[in-house]
């Protein structure tokens, strides 16, 4: 229990939002015309500063001024499964919900593939969506703004956090963030993955409130003033773009790090070792290599992306 990172925050009691268009999804008409906005929090059963976010909204009585907004609490069965004692395994039941959204049209034969068809409707929907994350360990927050440049622009319309990360996602499956529209160059549908810190922090939730109040104000659904005060935090540095290059994934679960490194560490040198897989070296491709979300002690199995390589441009 010692080695586990420290619970800073309450878990909200979900279940009175169970009743909704669909189980643990909201959908608010303004009866105005505008853009259909989406905030899903529980894409991971276990990062929870989402779930907070939405639980303050929807007991706040957020309404939009214009077009829609849609809160879901996605994978609501792993995160009724958690427990302090194991508290990773609540991630997911049987698979990462976040890998299941290239294969929709397949027949749904777990827990995840199954919530995924019914939330599928809602996302295909939304023309605007956050996605609310946080991280296995301790790191900066990141916007995950996908590979296109108009995700990149809407992370910065919204302001924080400093690093935006152009990214093209997991060879293990397509992401929420990059379905249908939110992948496409010629749609205007648009979408950010946001991680908010290491999940159980209360920095997490601090993140997660003001990066979904300046998301929510920059796509017109509501004004400043309905959000809950205090929510917004003064930007802490220009923001930086950073282009993932490599995805790095463990072939069989034994990857093994060289040394406990940080998220947003730079690599001066090509060539510099970063761990072995399977007793290969994973080396850094070029100088000033960025290390995105490094793994240190997570429970690895074959496939999980362990770092991501990026180049600061």
């Amino acid at each position: 229990m010692s080695d586990l990172p420290p619970i800073e925050f309450s878990f909200p009691d979900l279940r009175k939002w169970e009743k909704g268009a669909a189980p643990y999804v909201h959908v608010l008409e303004s009866g105005r015309a505008g853009p259909t906005v989406m905030v899903a929090s529980l894409t991971h059963g276990n990062e929870v500063s989402g779930a907070v976010v939405v639980d303050a909204l929807l007991s706040a009585g957020l309404k939009p001024r214009r077009g829609t907004l849609i809160f879901s609490f996605n994978n609501i069965e792993a995160y009724h499964s958690f427990d302090p004692r194991t508290p990773f395994k609540s991630r997911m039941v049987d698979e990462d919900f976040n890998r299941t959204w290239g294969r929709l049209d397949q027949p749904a034969t777990t827990v995840e593939t199954r919530r995924a068809q019914l939330l599928r409707p809602f996302v295909e929907r939304a023309d605007l969506l956050l996605d609310l994350h946080s991280m296995h360990d301790d790191g900066v927050p990141l916007m995950l703004a996908g590979p296109l440049d108009k995700g990149i622009a809407l992370a910065k319309r919204v302001g924080t956090p400093v690093d935006i990360i152009a990214d093209a996602g997991h060879a293990a499956g397509m992401r929420m963030r990059d379905y249908g529209g939110f992948g496409d160059p010629k749609s205007s549908k648009n979408a950010l993955l946001i991680e908010t810190g290491q999940h159980w922090r209360a920095s997490s939730v601090v993140v997660a409130k003001d990066v979904t109040a300046r998301f929510l104000a920059e796509t017109g659904v509501v004004e400043p003033g309905d959000l809950p005060a205090g929510w917004k935090q003064p930007p802490t540095a220009p923001q930086r773009v950073v282009r993932v290059t490599h995805a790095v994934a463990t072939k069989r679960g034994n990857f093994r790090p060289a040394r406990r490194f940080e998220g947003q560490e730079i690599i001066a040198k090509a060539g510099s070792v970063l761990g072995h897989d399977d007793d290969e070296p994973v080396t850094t491709p070029y100088d000033n290599c960025v290390l995105v979300m490094p793994s240190s002690n997570r429970p690895l199995r074959a496939g999980v992306t362990v770092v991501r390589l990026g180049r600061l441009v």
